[in-house]
């Protein structure tokens, strides 16, 4: 059942809202807007339905502070008895779904509440739909980033990277079909080596990232590692046959929050180099992240060269534009910069900008995080994209300016479009071609 936090400081007019609401959705009441935040906390409603005019804390300066508190648009339906129009801007600019006039009509009230209610099911599908990956069924890049940046915050456990070993093999010689269903297994495999409440994605290829609760043990993680192996390798023989000889296998980088730390975007480097020591040590096992391992994975002084090339080379080679911290990017972008009177190879830079519409603020990190996404594949290995913080893209366009790098904006454009997120944001951009 539907949860409906209703808020009014009137006890009359919340009886009355409570007993018309109550024969189809689980109510909660509350007398001020402290007290809604409260329950709010605790009970998570789907909707909260608010009087506009309360001492202390107005309903919209309770909106407000539930979508700062959880960084998201939470769903707002205001009564009120004011029947100016000002009060109706106000509320819908800040993001109210609806007004209701006091006194309540029942049938009006339950007619829009019903109405919300499913317009909040078909937003919640299609959520859903774009937080999937199509081929396995788990979450998404995005969609795990975003899940995975609250959980790390707030919980205890097991942060790992796990990575197919071999697979490009499978590609090779059995062709991407094979691939895919190697892919498809293995997203069951890592179903039945977890809880259902624990956390599984697909960073992209054969890359996943799974986030156990509770598990801070070493002897928790080798358990899975084994048994994902060891499933993974039986189903490799019934699928490429008895007499493969291709070792696919996982290795495992973990590391345990919050001991490793509660930023996710660390956690996940942390988990990458100890999956990187996994790599090079035989592969199909797991390795706990250790200051020590942080040390052996920098080059040092006496490696041969082909060693130290592989430390410096990108582990994980994909399509699309090279994704670099800032200060990687101001690096790079200075050295285009230094060059182009020796090569005179035109480059130029863009910088992308996402705003709400109509002056709304945009719900959700996950909104950069898809962004980002379309951006760096959109474009070619040979150019270059970072974050220029919150909202904000730049990106470094070799060999290319005017009028040629309009090109590449309208594939931008193309590809974010046919992302459900581009509905509630607006892109923008601006260039300036490099020059000594």
């Amino acid at each position: 059942m539907k949860k409906i936090l209703i808020v009014d400081d009137m006890q009359v007019s919340l009886m009355i809202a409570e007993n018309i609401l109550a024969s189809k959705y689980e109510t909660f009441t509350a007398t001020s807007g402290a007290e809604a935040i409260e329950i709010y906390r605790r009970e998570r409603p789907d909707m909260v339905l608010s009087d506009l005019r309360m001492p202390g804390m107005t309903g919209f300066e309770l909106q407000l502070a539930l979508q700062e508190e959880y960084r998201a648009v939470i769903p707002f339906v205001f009564m009120t008895a004011d029947k100016t129009e000002e009060a109706e801007m106000k509320g819908f600019d800040n993001g109210a779904m609806d007004f209701v006039r006091k006194p309540l009509n029942p049938d009006l009230l339950l007619r829009r509440i019903g109405n919300i209610m499913q317009q909040l099911e078909s937003l919640q599908v299609l959520k859903q739909r774009a937080s999937i990956d199509r081929l396995t069924g788990l979450l998404n890049k995005a969609a795990s980033e975003e899940k995975l940046r609250e959980v790390c915050r707030e919980s205890r456990g097991a942060l790992m990277m796990i990575d197919l070993d071999s697979f490009k093999l499978v590609n090779d010689l059995h062709g991407h079909a094979m691939g895919d269903d190697v892919l498809l297994g293995f997203a069951d495999i890592l179903r039945a080596a977890v809880r259902p409440n624990d956390i599984i994605g697909r960073l992209g290829g054969d890359e996943f990232v799974v986030f156990c609760y509770g598990l801070l043990d070493e002897a928790g993680i080798a358990k899975k590692a084994e048994y994902i192996n060891k499933c993974l390798t039986d189903y490799a023989r019934d699928l490429l046959g008895a007499q493969t000889n291709i070792p696919l296998g996982a290795s495992v980088g973990g590391v345990f929050v919050p001991d490793g730390g509660a930023d996710f975007a660390e956690l996940l480097q942390k988990a990458d180099k100890a999956l990187y020591v996994v790599k090079q040590n035989g592969k199909h096992g797991y390795k706990i992240f250790s200051e020590s391992i942080s040390a052996a994975t920098q080059a040092a002084p006496g490696q041969p060269l082909d060693h130290i090339e592989m430390i410096l080379s990108e582990r994980h080679q994909e399509g699309g534009a090279l994704q670099l911290p800032p200060e990687g990017f101001s690096s790079v972008y200075r050295f285009l910069r230094r060059t182009l009177q020796i090569y005179e190879k035109p480059n130029c830079i863009l910088l992308f900008t996402l705003s709400g519409k109509a002056g709304a603020a945009i719900s959700t990190d996950a909104v950069d995080e898809q962004f980002f996404d379309v951006l760096r594949s959109t474009l070619r290995k040979g150019d270059a994209v970072t974050r220029n913080g919150k909202h904000q893209f730049l990106a470094l366009l070799s060999n290319t300016t005017f009028p040629d790098f309009s090109h590449a904006v309208e594939r931008i454009q193309d590809h974010w479009e046919q992302n459900p997120a581009s509905g509630e944001v607006v892109l923008s951009y601006e260039w300036s071609p490099l020059e000594p």
